[in-house]
């Protein structure tokens, strides 16, 4: 090979040894670099799953539903403004949230049931009656005025004041119906009620209801900051003792029998007064007949009053003397039919004749005045 040539390649050489270098060099880089994202994949994994992890068992949000607020408890203290609906974060171990039922509630005072119903909502205070919708309570045991003991049934209804829950929870604590609404029911209650007589406890029963509402709502409303808002206070029944009781069925009988009577004794009163109306009528019906009879008489009376004076006035002798004349044809007219008829004619005077019938015995005489009475017939 010439002197030139191995000149040449000797010169090529090292160059070739650096690029070889060069490339491991790279190579070596690159091998690294892939090394560092395969470990960084399986961090960025791990680090979500952690996270997942923790907000599944830390659970740090909760869901305030409508008809209730939060209650933020942050390192054992109560925060003053209420959380209103809707999802609320907060931070696990050191901080916490407590939903509270603002809807209306109803505690009942009653014998018949003492269970407690709620409204199927958790809470994280305590499992009792604080969530409850409906309490039942024993009915309230008062003395009357005598000392006996009667049973009072009541209902009442309230809700917890949302603005003001932190303060009344953090004041009064879970069991804050217990001591603002049953101890004050129970209070007014006895000392109302306490001031009558258990016999006169159902005439003032609408009286007794109106004092205890009044005086529980001026109870509950006296509270610093007014925790509860009062609906309604309804007295349902009255359970006197069964002596009392009796008695005064008793008395009520009485009196219905008394009431009953009175009853009659008004419907006598009127049926006698209606009788009494129907005889005055009647009374007053049959005056008015007599009355136009009698005047129906007295106009006859001075009717003929006045035909009679007409007719004695216009009587002549030799007038009487014609009637005489008619009267004996009349009777000559009458023998032509019965013939053995005796007649006494008797010559002037009222009376011209007297006419018996022979065949007739029984038959009476007439007398002057009947024959008077039917000459006059004839005349009018």
């Amino acid at each position: 090979m010439p002197a030139d040539m191995n000149d040449y390649f000797k010169k090529k050489q090292p160059n070739r040894s650096v690029d070889d270098n060069n490339s491991n060099l790279k190579k070596l880089s690159n091998n690294n670099e892939n090394r560092g994202d395969r470990k960084t994949v399986p961090q960025l994994i791990f680090l979500a799953l952690a996270i997942l992890v923790g907000i599944i068992f830390l659970k740090p949000f909760t869901i305030i539903n409508s008809g209730e607020v939060g209650i933020k408890v942050r390192t054992g203290k109560f925060e003053e403004k209420p959380l209103g609906a809707g999802l609320h974060f907060y931070i696990p171990i050191l901080e916490r949230i407590i939903p509270v039922n603002t809807r209306i509630r109803l505690i009942t005072y009653s014998d018949t049931h003492k269970s407690t119903i709620g409204d199927n909502y958790s809470s994280a205070l305590s499992k009792d009656s604080f969530e409850g919708g409906l309490r039942r309570n024993p009915a309230i045991q008062v003395l009357d005025q005598r000392g006996l003991t009667v049973s009072i049934d009541i209902a009442v209804q309230y809700s917890l004041r949302a603005e003001s829950a932190p303060k009344t929870i953090e004041t009064w604590g879970s069991s804050w119906e217990e001591k603002i609404i049953n101890s004050k029911v129970r209070e007014v209650v006895r000392d109302v009620v306490g001031q009558y007589p258990a016999e006169k406890l159902p005439e003032m029963r609408n009286e007794i209801a109106s004092a205890i509402q009044t005086k529980v709502r001026e109870k509950v409303n006296s509270l610093e900051g007014q925790p509860v808002i009062l609906a309604s206070v309804e007295l349902r029944n009255i359970v006197l003792p069964p002596k009392i009781k009796a008695k005064i069925e008793e008395v009520q009988a009485a009196k219905q029998e008394v009431t009953i009577a009175e009853q009659k004794k008004e419907k006598a009163k009127e049926l006698a007064l209606m009788k009494a109306e129907i005889a005055k009528g009647e009374a007053e019906k049959n005056r008015i007949v007599a009355q136009g009879q009698a005047d129906k008489i007295r106009i006859e009376a001075i009717s003929q009053a006045k035909a009679n004076k007409l007719i004695s006035e216009s009587l002549t002798p030799e007038l009487i003397q014609l009637e005489q004349i008619k009267t004996q044809a009349k009777f000559n007219e009458a023998l032509k039919v019965n013939r053995d008829a005796q007649i006494f004619l008797t010559p002037g005077g009222a009376v011209p004749n007297i006419w018996i019938d022979a065949k007739e015995k029984s038959q009476k005489s007439l007398t002057v005045k009947q024959q008077i009475e039917s000459m006059a017939t004839d005349a009018n």
